[in-house]
């Protein structure tokens, strides 16, 4: 997989949804490392898709999110990867919030041995609301803690601009969605144009990650078939041609993620 995001899509590194690890050892973790090495395209982000509850404590639900979070810390470890990605399943309430930052911070502490950043996804509940995201970064504190926008979260809470400004100064990388062109280029849903200038706008300049994440389906009607037919990669290359056009002064880095909803 490095080879091909290196050589046919032309990126410099790559995003990897933590099931994709799934049933591999710890020496095939180090291989996908050696390929990612001679690649030249390094795992930059470990995903975790399944939101994790750091406010049930203590208790065999704590027990397991620490155990998930010991795991997703080793295999990034193994991969020289920086950070990982996680989503956080929890009520938007203020106790919630109180609890979830206090579930965070010790596992942190859980996580200090390998050395790596915790970023959080936006997902539904507590997190969804950039402010009150934000809050709970500043809330958490640390140099550890950081947020992984994207740019389909961002419309999804009917304000682009506002939400990638401010998720944006606390983001080492980005979700750059990916729906799909018509045929004409033009992006489906949204505006890639408008999501990379809101970043701009309060200065970003790290890593941007394409996330195909295919066309909403506005017709139940849509075939499988049609579906099956999309071509992935010819979609990924002109997000990526569209992105580093868009972002070429200042240049961000574009890389692949490897998730597709």
């Amino acid at each position: 997989m490095p080879q091909f995001v290196a050589t046919d899509l032309e990126l410099r590194g790559l995003n990897l949804p933590a099931e994709m690890l799934k049933g591999f050892a710890i020496p095939d973790v180090e291989k996908l490392r050696d390929e990612a090495d001679r690649a030249h395209c390094p795992v930059l982000l470990l995903t975790e898709e399944t939101p994790i509850d750091f406010v049930t404590r203590p208790g065999p639900t704590w027990v397991a999110a620490l155990d998930r979070l010991r795991r997703l810390g080793t295999a990034a470890s193994r991969l020289g990867c920086p950070a990982i990605a996680v989503k956080i399943q929890a009520p938007d309430t203020d106790e919630a919030f109180e609890a979830t930052a206090l579930g965070v911070k010790i596992a942190l502490k859980e996580l200090d041995k390998f050395e790596l950043n915790l970023l959080i996804s936006p997902t539904v509940g507590l997190t969804f609301d950039p402010t009150r995201l934000t809050d709970l970064i500043k809330k958490i504190g640390g140099f550890r803690i950081g947020s992984y926008p994207s740019f389909a979260h961002a419309h999804a809470t009917g304000d682009i601009e506002k939400t990638l400004r401010k998720l944006a100064p606390y983001a080492p990388s980005i979700a750059a969605s990916v729906r799909g062109f018509d045929k004409d280029g033009a992006h489906d849903g949204f505006s890639l144009e408008t999501c990379v200038s809101s970043i701009r706008s309060v200065g970003y300049g790290n890593t941007l990650a394409l996330e195909f994440i295919g066309r909403e389906q506005v017709e139940k009607k849509k075939s499988a078939k049609k579906a099956v037919e999309v071509d992935i990669v010819a979609e990924l290359e002109t997000a990526r041609r569209q992105l580093s056009t868009l972002t070429a002064e200042p240049e961000a880095a574009v890389v692949f993620d490897d998730e597709e909803d």
